[in-house]
């Protein structure tokens, strides 16, 4: 379901993600997007959801207003007004005493100021204002507050010279306009600027096609809207048509362009019974797709999910500035007050000195300590999307900093299987294919999927109850009996009889049985992806440890572990499933964070027990997966530039941190002194959001 909203009292970047969090932390609501620009709030929400009045309660509890919000409303709030208000009078108020220079200084002249400058108070500060109010109301100290008294000061200020002829040197309206215009200025442009870090998840939720069309019952065709397909539907795509919902071949075969969600070029060739997934493109030839998934429950929706996911996670040390953030505010509170006594009793006169006391309210803003971090996370968690790969939070990209191990595991993660010649022991080879096919489809082991490609050409047989076992095989129902499709020592164990050349054969070797009697074996040949070995050389030439995890018997381990350039020492033969998580535990006990790259079916327990869990997944895989880090791509290439980009993306926060607080730091001394105005303050903290944005963007460069 989705609910809109039009929210209120946003002025800044920091707001829009302030007004996200909390509509994110309601409970049932998938995601949550908020539009600085148009003031607008567009919530998803899952079956059983919250109201729309629960969400504005959940944004006012947050500071901020909040409404529900139709379609055909304007977008336009407040705050755009406001902008073209300021933009269009402030100017005036700086060229007036230059147009008029006819001494003494007219007092007319200042009440054609405050004409100009109250449109820009009541309009253009309004948002600031507000927000101000409700930060306040909520024992809560922000940017607002201090826009807002800097720019009531010079205001006031020049409104009480205005009715006191001769107390002031001169009027400050043009300074308290400024002060708000340029304040307002500087967040557009940021927005602006921050459009860009987003434009991958934009992108992904604008992949699927709005329309798709449908094949009747009577074998017509109709174009409908893609909310209203439902499972088992079909329908029908032509060459260039991008697949607008889950869903397997029905009719014919093509070829896929599936970059948009792997990040991987070369195309794919998918035959009947092929998985199609949504915003993929048919780049071939006319099919039939028979829709498996639809909504949200889509491949494409569960990436877009888990990359705004990423966008909107805070980091450990973002939750640490925050709170100083908070401090420091009321520490540049109380050092405006002592700008404004000091000056004043040193005889520096109180004009001046509330003067300086507003340009230390301006200038000390720390929006920019703010954005340093949500900044480099939305870049860094839409540059690795584009890499295919996908962050489940922001946190992730601490951990990486933390490792010095990476356990790989071996079946499907560093090697790719192929099906060598089949042995037969019954009299129907052709029904023991159709069987085999049949147990292996359904499963996303690498050992199965390579025994469904072998046999991609042969008919299924009908199965009941299918049934996979973790690490062992798969087995169903089939004319009564139990087939199963596995590891030969399982087939061994559950009393199927093994002639002495299937007991004897390659660890790799699988079984297909009927009930007690064998029918076939399949002998699966694993070999080292073509990227393995550069990638685990590049990986220790970086100084992390590299280890193996292999259920295979120890000889055939330690012949692939050299293979691939792993020391013997750090290579694990014959580990179950369910001894992984125990091992990587053992090497956490050792010091130095572990990450773990496994494939996600049967590494859960090692994934979730790993400081840093790397799952290399098909994407049909990805919305049961609990990785930190989940790899679209089946090869491992991604993993040495997720680590250097996590690493990059911590120096750019620190980065951005060092120049926020260095900012602050410098100006408020200058502003003390009175070396810059309100104004020239106010222009300052604008380009100091940039820069810290700016700084973020640079990330998709390195």
């Amino acid at each position: 379901m989705t609910i809109r909203l039009r929210i209120g009292g946003m002025t800044c970047s920091n707001c829009a993600r302030h007004v996200q969090t909390a509509l994110s932390a309601v409970p049932k609501v998938t995601s949550a997007r908020v539009d600085l620009e148009k003031g607008r709030a567009t919530v998803e929400t899952g079956e059983g959801g919250p109201s729309p009045a629960a969400l504005v309660e959940a944004v006012q509890k947050a500071g901020y207003e909040a409404a529900p919000a139709e379609d055909e409303e304007d977008s336009s709030g407040p705050w755009q007004r406001g902008l073209l208000v300021g933009v269009i009078l402030t100017p005036f108020l700086f060229v007036l005493p230059w147009l008029v220079r006819v001494p003494p200084h007219p007092h007319w002249l200042g009440w054609l100021e405050l004409a100009l400058a109250l449109p820009v108070q009541l309009i253009t500060g309004r948002p600031f204002y507000q927000g101000a109010y409700r930060q306040l109301r909520h024992g809560r100290l922000d940017m607002d507050v201090l826009v807002s008294l800097g720019s009531s000061a010079a205001f006031l200020l020049s409104v009480y010279g205005l009715f006191r002829p001769g107390a002031l040197e001169h009027a400050y309206f043009d300074e308290a306009a400024a002060i708000l215009t340029l304040v307002s200025v500087g967040h557009w442009l940021e927005a602006r600027v921050s459009l860009r870090a987003s434009r991958t998840l934009r992108t992904l939720l604008s992949l699927a096609p709005p329309k798709a069309r449908r094949r009747r019952s009577d074998g017509g065709e109709e174009e409908v809207s893609v909310e209203r397909l439902r499972k088992e539907d079909l329908v029908i795509l032509g060459p260039g048509d991008r697949v607008p919902v889950d869903g397997v071949i029905e009719e014919g075969k093509a070829i896929l362009d599936e970059s948009m969600l792997t990040g991987e070029s070369r195309l794919v060739e998918k035959a009947l019974g092929g998985l199609l997934y949504a915003g993929t493109i048919n780049v071939s030839r006319r099919i039939v797709m028979r829709v498996s998934a639809a909504g949200s429950e889509t491949v494409l929706a569960h990436i877009a999910a888990i990359v705004e996911r990423a966008q909107q996670s805070r980091a450990a040390i973002q939750r640490l500035v925050d709170r100083v953030s908070n401090l420091f505010v009321l520490a540049v509170l109380v050092v405006a007050g002592g700008t404004v006594l000091g000056w004043g009793w040193f005889g520096l006169g109180w004009e001046k000195a509330l003067l300086r006391a507003a340009s230390v309210l301006v200038v000390a803003c720390p929006c920019a300590m703010g954005l340093a971090t949500p900044a480099a996370i939305l870049v860094a968690a839409n540059v690795a999307a584009r890499r295919g790969v996908l962050l489940r939070d922001a946190q992730a990209l601490e951990k990486c900093g933390r490792i010095r191990r990476i356990v790989f595991d071996k079946t499907g993660t560093l090697t790719e299987s192929t099906v060598g010649k089949p042995t037969y022991y019954g009299d129907a080879p052709e029904e023991a294919e159709r069987l085999a096919r049949a147990l292996a489809a359904p499963s996303r082991h690498p050992l199965s999927q390579a025994v469904s490609r072998y046999l991609a050409e042969v008919p299924g047989a009908e199965l009941d109850e299918w049934e996979e076992e973790r690490g062992l095989g798969v087995k169903a129902r089939f004319r009564g009996e139990t087939a199963r499709l596995g590891s030969l020592p399982w087939l061994g164990e559950l009393g199927v009889a093994l002639p002495r050349e299937a007991a004897s054969g390659a660890n790799g070797t699988l079984g297909l049985a009927l009930g007690k009697q064998l029918l076939a074996t399949l002998p699966v040949l694993a070999r080292p992806k073509p990227s393995a070995t550069g990638v685990l050389r590049r990986l220790q030439e970086q100084g992390y440890e590299v280890y193996l995890f292999s259920g295979d018997r120890a000889e055939a381990a330690f012949a692939f572990s050299r293979e691939v350039g792993i020391p013997a020492e750090r290579t694990f033969a014959e580990v179950r499933p369910e001894a992984k998580a125990e091992l990587v535990q053992n090497l956490q006990s050792q010091g130095g964070g572990v990450a773990f790259v496994g494939d996600g079916i049967n590494d859960a327990p090692a994934l979730a027990q790993a400081d840093l869990g790397i799952a290399v997944l098909q994407a049909s895989d990805i919305a049961r997966e609990s990785a930190d880090m989940i790899l679209l791509r089946k090869d491992i290439e991604a993993i040495p530039e997720i680590l250097s980009l996590s690493a990059k993306t911590l120096r750019t926060i620190h980065e951005n941190l060092f120049w926020a607080f260095f900012y602050n730091a410098a100006a408020i001394p200058l502003a003390i002194l009175g070396v810059l105005a309100p104004a020239v303050c106010a222009a300052a903290m604008g380009m100091s959001d940039l820069f810290v944005v700016g700084n973020a963007l640079r990330l998709y460069r390195r």
